[in-house]
């Protein structure tokens, strides 16, 4: 299980930095309910950088709110690369941010198969540019119940939003 202030120290340090570069984050999250949002807002400071975050656990909600594509979400499925890519770009467009994070899975303990067990996670980092934005997907397949899976995302999830931050402030 991720210890409490590691997650929290996480999303200081992910708000303190985006404030400091004048940027800002938008969420997109289907298996943590909220739960990257509510890391982040959870900072003081937290509004001058976070203005926008959609649960949308259903496909319904990430097709009429993020603008997935039926098409997509029924050849990838909704835990998939290609479906949280759109997600973030969604979410990107939708809020006008710099950064944007978007996250499926299978916390579990039902909905897992053999080719995507509980615990598989994807992930989509996106970044806005001057040539559109650019989008990193990850998997990853965590172990543990509902909840460590959950938290483990958070915080991986903050720890890329990080790491890409920082690799566009040194350019």
């Amino acid at each position: 299980m991720v210890k409490e202030d590691e997650m929290e120290n996480s999303a200081c340090g992910l708000v303190k930095e985006l404030n400091r570069a004048g940027k800002a984050i938008a969420v997109a999250e289907s298996c943590t309910g909220g739960w990257i949002s509510k890391a982040l807002t959870d900072v003081s400071g937290s509004s001058q950088c976070f203005g926008f975050g959609i649960v949308s656990y259903s496909n319904e909600a990430k097709m009429s709110m993020l603008r997935v594509s039926a098409v997509t979400l029924e050849e990838c499925g909704a835990v998939s690369s290609e479906v949280v890519a759109e997600m973030a770009t969604g979410a990107l467009g939708l809020s006008g941010a710099d950064f944007a994070v978007a996250v499926s899975g299978i916390a579990g303990p039902d909905g897992g198969t053999t080719d995507k067990p509980v615990g598989t996670v994807w992930v989509a980092w996106a970044v806005r540019t001057g040539n559109g934005p650019v989008i990193d997907t990850a998997k990853r397949v965590f172990l543990g119940n509902r909840e460590a899976i959950r938290e483990q995302t958070v915080l991986w999830t903050l720890k890329g939003v990080a790491d890409r931050l920082k690799a566009q402030v040194r350019k």
